[in-house]
């Protein structure tokens, strides 16, 4: 729910960014296309023929063609966000919803500005450095290794984007929830799109019963009115576009 959430928030977000603009010819490419919700917003979004769905898991893909998707279908590319096959100048409208947050913001960005023709266009959605930080609180009561990924903020982004050439047309964050009547269904929905592994800092060996019994305790601050645990995602928006050569 949270991925198709942001999705549609990404979605409204680039409608209005690039409501005045035109596109110039070239590719509609969904980078990090996941099971494929965000095809049919990027063919709502650019009106290009040729759209592509690239992810770096062929099983990504595979879901992505077993959706119904815009006509014509789309081409199917197996790729990685930081090196795109793809040639320079190609792209008309880059499409990234809850992908780049993974890769490494100056090399993703030296990319998505590399494939991008003249005037062309970026939309992207990626996590900021809010998402999960209930986590934090929670197993704070229990060791102090990290238990969340720490994301760069809009600020970052941006500075990123202008340092290879793109301009920032817009910027806008979003707050998104997941939520589950335990801890432990939180955390599965929280593995579940793609949050499974910490990549500094994390904890080697299990949580001890007890342990365990006093993160859950604490995460209880986090339970809504509604009687469900909640789970923030700091949602960044981008539009960034190519200048004219």
């Amino acid at each position: 729910s949270v991925q198709r959430a942001a999705g549609d928030a990404l979605a409204e977000f680039g409608a209005h960014a690039t409501a005045a603009a035109a596109l110039p010819a070239g590719i509609a490419l969904d980078a990090g296309c996941g099971t494929g919700h965000g095809l049919s917003h990027l063919a709502a979004l650019s009106g290009v023929r040729t759209t592509v769905a690239l992810d770096l898991a062929t099983s990504m893909l595979r879901a992505s063609a077993a959706r119904t998707g815009p006509a014509p279908a789309p081409l199917l590319l197996c790729g990685d966000l930081e090196q795109l096959p793809l040639a320079s100048a190609s792209v008309a409208l880059l499409w990234s919803s809850l992908a780049m947050q993974w890769c490494a913001p100056a090399a993703v960005m030296r990319e998505t500005a590399r494939v991008l023709a003249a005037e062309g266009w970026a939309l992207i959605a990626t996590l900021g450095p809010r998402t999960l930080h209930e986590l934090d609180d929670a197993f704070a009561t229990a060791d102090s290794a990290r238990h969340r990924n720490v994301f760069h903020d809009s600020t970052h982004w941006a500075a990123q984007a202008q340092a290879h050439g793109l301009q920032v047309h817009a910027s806008e964050s979003r707050t998104l929830y997941a939520r589950a009547s335990t801890l432990a269904e939180l955390l599965k929905a929280i593995k579940a799109i793609g949050a499974a592994t910490v990549t500094q800092g994390r904890r080697r060996t299990p949580l001890g019963p007890r342990a365990w019994q006093r993160v859950q305790q604490a995460y209880e601050t986090h339970r809504d009115a509604d009687g469900l645990l909640r789970a923030t995602y700091d949602v960044v928006l981008l539009a960034l576009r190519r200048p004219p050569r």
